[in-house]
């Protein structure tokens, strides 16, 4: 859920209260206490993938498309692609139309990354959306089904007055792979936002920088637990284990949300370790380190966490069981572990 936590951030931004003079969040996790040693785990178990489980995940994903709640619609979205674009493309289709922004966001987001043909209309009215964000990630999305007419229009949009569409611009233009948009990317790394400044190092990163490198493991540093959050998922999004004892320390931080977003990355890059943080999260009273246990889960991937995975699947929050439905397509069975 990055790149939709990514539009999430930039919401609060507002461009009349520069973002440096933001106070941290002391409502950050505190419901499971702080340790400086990461819990010991199982080693995995080869457990099959039990289809019934995945069924249900799927109707779990199906069902958060109808929910009421956006960002419900918009996360469901986004799980859904990890059972395949077969399954992904009608309900991506369908997004593109939806009332509210947060969705359209997220179905362009995902009609890029699927590189749906199909969506090639409809997106072009969606180059003039009312959200600016999403205009944003309509021409990502249009560059990535081979229409680049209006490719150009991202430099001009990475100076941009509203920081919201400087930081989704940064984003995307790391997202399409090209290094000649390491130009513009430098510029933004001075942005007066943090949260833009955020978007373009992991950008910078995405595209192979040792700057953006740089610049994402000082934000693992900040006193600020979500700059620290941001900066652990850049450094593993481009899956560049060189970079791993970086996320490693984020495993034993003061704040459990921090640890938990660590685990989800050291799985991101192949490693388990936070393996027992995300069996700690998925109990907590707190919903929103439920939800970044399913996803620490789903990143990790192994099957034995299909039991686990159930129980939030009934969760009484629909944020999380839509984080457990999309952690289930994603577990794989390995046949190399006995």
């Amino acid at each position: 859920m990055l790149a939709l936590g990514a539009l999430l951030t930039f919401g609060g931004c507002n461009g009349n209260n520069p973002g440096d003079k933001r106070q941290p969040d002391m409502r950050q996790g505190r419901v499971l206490p702080p340790s400086k040693h990461a819990p010991p785990y199982p080693p995995p178990r080869n457990i099959p993938l039990d289809p019934s489980l995945r069924q249900a995940a799927m109707g779990e994903l199906e069902t958060g498309l109808r929910s009421q709640d956006p960002e419900v619609r918009a996360h469901a979205l986004e799980g859904l692609q990890h059972g395949g674009s077969d399954v992904a493309a009608p309900h991506v289709l369908s997004a593109l139309n939806d009332p509210d922004p947060l969705v359209r966001y997220a179905a362009c987001l995902a009609a890029g990354q699927l590189q749906l043909k199909s969506a090639h209309d409809r997106l072009l009215k969606l180059v003039s959306d009312p959200d600016a964000a999403v205009r944003v990630v309509a021409r990502y999305a249009l560059h990535r089904i081979g229409d680049y007419q209006f490719s150009h229009d991202l430099e001009k949009l990475s100076r941009d007055p509203e920081p919201r569409v400087r930081g989704t611009t940064a984003m995307v233009l790391g997202m399409l792979g090209d290094p000649s948009a390491l130009k513009v990317l430098e510029g933004m790394r001075l942005d007066m936002f943090p949260a833009v400044r955020q978007q373009a190092a992991a950008a910078m990163w995405l595209l192979g920088s040792q700057k953006g490198m740089d610049d994402l493991i000082g934000w693992t540093l900040s006193r600020f637990p979500d700059d620290q959050m941001m900066g652990l998922l850049g450094l593993a999004e481009p899956r560049n284990r060189s970079i791993i004892q970086h996320v490693r320390n984020g495993l034993t931080t003061d704040w459990p949300d921090v640890n938990l977003t660590a685990a989800r990355a050291m799985g991101m890059l192949g490693s388990d370790e936070g393996y027992g943080i995300a069996q700690e999260g998925a109990k907590s009273s707190d919903p929103r380190q439920r939800i970044a246990a399913a996803l620490a889960f789903g990143a990790i991937g192994r099957s034995d966490a299909q039991d686990l995975l159930k129980s939030l699947l009934h969760d009484s929050d629909p944020n999380v069981r839509v984080a457990a439905a999309g952690a289930i397509l994603q577990l794989k069975f390995n046949s190399a572990v006995r």
